[in-house]
């Protein structure tokens, strides 16, 4: 594992070199009245484990268990079909068409929202994309195109064929001119941290996975609102995708690259703006881990009841491979901790 103590003068270059690009939101409560009109939405369970406790070597690990969100199988299912309920109360979703680019949950998210308000959704996917996660989202009425090799690539056609058809595009990363609709996406996953705050006291640690960095930055945002600077927060990362690592270290944001990792929903090598900002604000640590320590955590995780994918276990992973730097993150047998189980094994 490789670990950054995020500097002030980090913190502050990045922030700089984004002046034009929103904070997160921090208002769950629209999203939280909305998401109620969406199939099986539900609160998601917040229990503890006393094994990876012990397998960690601190007092509690608290899991937010977001494998079964809305029946979709990951905390994605909170972000567009929260952007496609805004539109529905708009009178603007029924009809509309909706593209994206997806490597696994978040095309999952537009399609259910999609069929949820009478919409249609077109999602481009990478020739590496498994031909059964097709099948899940035709499941759901997509329209599902392969383009490139790579998500970047998928990603580049959805924008063409967004513009060309004027379709509506719904991504989850931002970038320069494209902010409003990934700011309300990530809006939507503020739902999961309030129902968090509402069950527990503050956590010592939290242990936040990110690829873009949209989940990251919006329970990051929300913890601080709420908790204030007592947690320390951890954002985690695979050694090949350091996107906001690499970020955070130059003080912009950076394209990085590197071989696929099998963290495949955290493979991002390019952060999403908005997030890039309110981690440079509100994260304490970024951190790398191997591939085989995904692995471990995953397995960690299974042992315990809460099998999840190397993905969706990354927080987990990071905090149990952390034994050579407990004592720069500060983690003790006293400390407790909040992860988030942010997909299911098959996800």
């Amino acid at each position: 594992m490789k670990h950054i103590s995020r500097s002030n003068s980090q913190a502050d270059a990045t922030i700089a070199s984004l002046p034009d690009v929103p904070w997160p939101s921090v208002d769950a409560s629209k999203p939280a009245t909305l998401l109620t009109r969406c199939p099986a939405a539900a609160e998601t369970p917040l229990p503890s484990s006393p094994a990876l406790a012990q397998k960690a070597g601190v007092a509690d690990v608290a899991i937010k268990d977001e494998r079964m969100r809305m029946g979709l199988g990951s905390f994605k299912a909170l972000g567009a079909a929260y952007v496609i309920a805004c539109d529905a109360e708009a009178g603007l979703a029924h009809g509309r068409t909706y593209a994206t680019a997806s490597a696994g949950n978040h095309g999952l998210s537009v399609a259910a929202g999609a069929q949820a308000f009478g919409a249609q959704a077109v999602i481009y996917l990478a020739e590496t994309v498994p031909e059964a996660f097709a099948d899940r989202l035709r499941s759901f009425g997509a329209d599902v195109r392969r383009h490139g090799a790579v998500y970047e690539d998928s990603m580049t056609e959805a924008k063409r064929a967004a513009d060309a058809n004027g379709w509506e595009l719904l991504s989850d990363s931002s970038w320069p001119g494209y902010f409003d609709v990934p700011h309300r996406l990530m809006e939507g996953y503020t739902v999961l941290m309030q129902e968090t705050v509402a069950a527990m006291h503050a956590p010592t640690h939290i242990f936040l996975q990110a690829g873009v960095g949209g989940l990251a930055a919006a329970c990051a945002a929300y913890a601080r609102t709420s908790w204030g600077d007592e947690p320390r927060i951890v954002v985690v990362e695979p050694e090949v995708a350091p996107a906001l690592f690499a970020s955070i270290t130059a003080g912009c944001a950076q394209v990085t690259e590197g071989p696929s990792s099998d963290m495949g929903r955290l493979d991002c090598k390019e952060p999403s703006l908005i997030a890039l900002k309110g981690l440079a604000r509100d994260a304490n640590d970024f951190v790398l881990i191997t591939e085989q320590e995904g692995f471990d955590g995953a397995a960690a995780c299974t042992e315990a009841g809460f099998a999840s994918s190397t993905s969706g276990a990354a927080g987990l992973s990071a905090l149990l491979a952390s034994t050579t730097h407990r004592d720069t993150l500060g983690l003790t047998d006293a400390s407790r901790v909040l992860v988030i189980l942010s997909e299911e094994a098959s996800g």
